[in-house]
């Protein structure tokens, strides 16, 4: 007969520390008189206590208009002007009227909604012990390392001779359907806002596009149950993305994103059907600086459920990442090295990454 832990999704190799493998069901199995010492953060910046008047005079998100920038209007030109001072000032944006239809949006929160409810026996089939994709809650790297207080199903989606057979060929079908349209919005979307990106910081199209083409690209499906003590622990620690751009598509409109400007942790308060755009450490590196990865994290709260689902688009392999020659000169050298993609990559997941350390290693 299994244990108690056991059943409550702990594996037990005990040459490994004890990791969580789900805590949408560590919770469900019965109430919680205190939060386990795997997710527990003494230390942690404080989640943010801003009233609904304070938050009222915090600076506001960008927010950006795709039709906008689409049109032949004149308005085109002062959409391209914010894009940019968004891009510089904070490195994320929401974005509206993107394109991806509100049908399509609806279904896919249905079917991932279906998908965590599933038992934690048909879940557990789309994870394998030591692998970073598939389902579960991250695993403990290092003895010390804190757990994040969600569950996710992770998964690369391009190229696709990279996707592993154990995931999405296995997903239920209706939501494999769903998932593999969603994908292909989300891609024609990237193009779009890359091929901006690149428009206004005047680099020659080459240099975006063939980066980027059948780049690397992966999917993060996070569920955050609530949390009786949602001060002592984090959703997601607080990191920049090692990506060129990221698209947020928070599921089930319950808000947790906060972003670090200025020294302050401000609640991003997301529009309804919008997506929001952050800027990876790429695109920054890219830019030799002037466009800004953004430092963020995901909080939890004590009532209710938060999902979301994040889509990493970043370049292929073969790729060099570094200040791109159009944007550099003996006035502006470059301020970051140069490395092969697949270097970057394995760097970025053996790298201790947590806040802006990982960018910082980059830097010359």
């Amino acid at each position: 007969m299994a244990t108690y832990k056991q059943a409550a999704g702990f594996d037990f190799d005990e040459s490994t520390e004890h990791s969580v493998l789900s805590v949408q069901h560590l919770i469900a199995k019965e109430p919680l008189s205190s939060i386990p010492q795997q997710f527990v953060r003494p230390n942690q910046e404080p989640q943010s206590t801003f009233s609904n008047a304070e938050t009222g005079s915090l600076p506001t998100v960008p927010t950006i208009d795709m039709k906008q920038l689409l049109s032949d209007e004149a308005s085109a030109d002062i959409e391209l002007e914010k894009l940019h001072s968004a891009c510089k000032e904070w490195g994320l944006f929401q974005l509206v009227n993107h394109g991806v239809s509100t049908s399509l949006l609806d279904k896919f929160k249905h079917e991932i909604e279906e998908f965590f409810q599933l038992p934690l026996e048909e879940k557990a089939k789309y994870r394998k012990t030591g692998d970073l994709e598939g389902y579960g809650c991250d695993q403990i790297i290092t003895k010390d390392k804190k757990l994040d207080w969600g569950d996710r199903l992770y998964m690369t989606t391009n190229p696709l001779n990279s996707r592993k057979s154990h995931i999405i060929p296995e997903l239920p079908y209706s939501f494999r359907n769903t998932l593999e349209s969603y994908i292909v919005e989300l891609q024609k979307l990237a193009v779009k806002v890359l091929d901006f990106l690149g428009r206004r910081l005047k680099m020659e199209k080459r240099e975006m596009g063939e980066l980027f083409e059948d780049g690397r690209q992966s999917v993060r499906i996070t569920y955050y149950p609530p949390c009786p003590q949602p001060e002592l622990v984090m959703g997601i620690t607080p990191h920049t993305d090692g990506t060129g751009i990221t698209i947020l598509n928070q599921v089930n409109g319950v808000n947790g994103l906060e972003l670090k400007k200025d020294g302050i942790w401000i609640p991003v308060n997301v529009l309804s059907n919008a997506l929001i755009v952050n800027l990876g450490d790429i695109i920054e590196i890219m830019s030799n600086g002037m466009y800004k990865s953004v430092e963020h994290r995901a909080i939890v709260n004590t009532e209710k459920e938060r999902i979301s689902v994040a889509m990493f688009i970043s370049p292929h392999l073969d790729a060099e990442i570094g200040p791109v020659t159009s944007l550099t000169s003996p006035q502006n050298p470059p301020i970051f090295k140069t490395i092969g993609m697949e270097k970057y990559v394995k760097n970025f997941f053996t790298y201790n990454h947590e806040g802006r350390s990982h960018l910082e290693y980059m830097r010359l």
